[in-house]
């Protein structure tokens, strides 16, 4: 042989036949081994262009064309009553106090209620809405004004009828904890167009924390960089992004320089893509406090904006978490879920859907309107959904229902769905799917479709096999598609 036995020139195996090359020592040492070639990518310059390797949140390409780019999920948390709401049913109110036909229950499980449970109206008045003539209740003045925007669905349906199970379903596609959720999906598919904030934000709102706590955003089996992270709507968005007494910025910079440093030559030792993120994360978090700050700024605002939301700057809301989404998808970030869980109205229904709807109705609606008017909408997904709906008998004596999860109503916005479609229907006692019936599967399957992934081809190889949001369910629903 001509020449030195390793032409890389670096160095040789300690150890053994020198004409010998070790797996480990090709890793770590040659300057083509795949630790070098994952530094080389962390060094590269910090472009949109970046490699994963450097920048696991680089913008990526989806399988097609997509229709939408950003997502916003509003996400209802404890299951709204579709019928005080959407699913307008004049046989349920002419029923009201009856016991339902015992047919109907016939393998029927519930969370609370029992077989002797009656039938319960509609509690709030329906009247036409839009070119198509949907009922709306009076809860939803605002809505109502855009019907023409929405694509409403009244033919969702789960297979999970108690509130943990059911938001891992619509959120992660499993009953089970430990899958990843539709927004790391969406982030581990598209990457993230936002240099300087976090690719899945999340808001919180509503008297109750998730039931499925933060495995509605979380990243699962995914690197972590893709799970969510949480702003706050009250002093800094995100804890300790102001520097403690005597830090000055040049100090920070210094630091974070040193530790990734480090990090990346653990990196090229490694190759463990956890080290990826937390590289990933001190960058980011190093940035966002300049950046994050100026856009949960809704003060900036003008107040014809304010006003059309119904924000005061000054006070939280699902109102301003609303704005607050809009101003991210400006500035590139690519999935915002606001979890709003105040939805569970097993008794004092009549009150307390008055308040959730005040609560939420004009953020919706302003958060569509002006979404339009600015020109993001059409590559923006807008989703309106919980985890299931309530049961057309009553619970907690006169005045609740149970959760439902045979037939409920999610709308869309945006993104490529059909405008001013009403899709599906149930029965005359809204028990049950009589047309187009969508499962959560296939409404997960559609969403991705919107983004530019057939849904069975993006996956993640975990414990041996290939996983992916849909799991081994889900068709695309065409006919919701613009």
């Amino acid at each position: 042989m001509n020449g030195p036995p390793y032409p890389c020139g670096r160095c040789t195996p300690s150890a053994g036949d020198p004409h010998q090359v070790s797996r480990r020592w090709f890793l770590q040492q040659c300057g083509v081994g795949l630790g070098a070639i994952a530094l080389q990518g962390l060094m590269a310059n910090d472009t949109l262009g970046a490699t994963a390797a450097a920048d696991p949140l680089a913008p990526k390409a989806p399988h097609f064309a997509p229709r939408a780019k950003n997502v916003i999920l509003l996400f209802m948390g404890g299951g709204p009553s579709q019928f005080e709401m959407w699913d307008y049913k004049p046989a349920l109110l002419k029923h009201d106090g009856q016991l339902p036909p015992a047919e109907l229950l016939e393998g029927y499980r519930a969370a609370f209620i029992n077989p002797q449970s009656k039938l319960l109206g509609p509690r709030y008045k329906f009247a036409p809405a839009g070119g198509s003539g949907l009922m709306v209740s009076e809860l939803l003045p605002h809505t109502s004004k855009m019907l023409d925007d929405l694509c409403v669905v009244r033919s969702a349906k789960t297979d999970a009828f108690n509130h943990a199970p059911a938001q891992l379903l619509m959120q992660t596609g499993s009953q089970q904890f430990g899958r990843p959720s539709f927004g790391a999906w969406t982030t581990y598919g598209l990457g993230s167009e936002s240099r300087n904030l976090p690719a899945f934000v999340v808001f919180n709102s509503g008297k109750n924390g998730p039931s499925a706590g933060t495995a509605n955003w979380g990243s699962g089996f995914l690197p972590t960089v893709h799970a969510g992270v949480e702003f706050r709507t009250v002093g800094d968005p995100v804890l300790y992004l102001s520097n403690p007494e005597g830090v000055t910025s040049e100090l920070q910079q210094s630091t974070v320089n040193t530790v990734n440093a480090l990090n990346r030559q653990n990196l090229d030792l490694v190759g463990d893509a956890e080290i990826a993120t937390r590289i990933n994360s001190y960058e980011m978090a190093y940035r966002m406090q300049a950046s994050a700050p100026e856009a949960v700024g809704v003060a900036s605002e003008s107040q014809h904006v304010l006003d059309l939301y119904g924000v005061d700057p000054a006070k939280p809301s699902f109102a301003k978490n609303c704005l607050l989404a809009r101003r991210l998808v400006e500035r590139g970030v690519r999935f915002i879920q606001l979890f709003h869980e105040s939805w569970d109205q097993h008794g004092d229904l009549k009150k307390d859907i008055v308040k959730n709807c005040a609560d939420t109705d004009q953020g919706c609606a302003a958060l569509v309107t002006d979404l339009k008017q600015r020109g993001l909408l059409d590559e923006t997904l807008v989703i309106w959904c919980g985890e299931f709906g309530r049961t057309p008998m009553v619970e907690g004596g006169d005045d609740g229902r149970d959760h439902h999860p045979n037939a409920f109503t999610i709308w869309m916005a945006g993104g490529g769905v059909k405008p001013g479609l009403v899709y599906g229907a149930t029965d005359e006692l809204g028990f049950n799917v009589t047309e187009n019936p969508v499962h959560v599967h296939d409404l997960q399957a559609t969403l991705l479709h919107l983004l530019g992934f057939d849904h069975k081809q993006l996956t993640y190889r975990f414990q041996g096999r290939d996983f992916r949001l849909t799991d081994v369910h889900g068709e695309v629903v065409h006919d919701l598609i613009a």
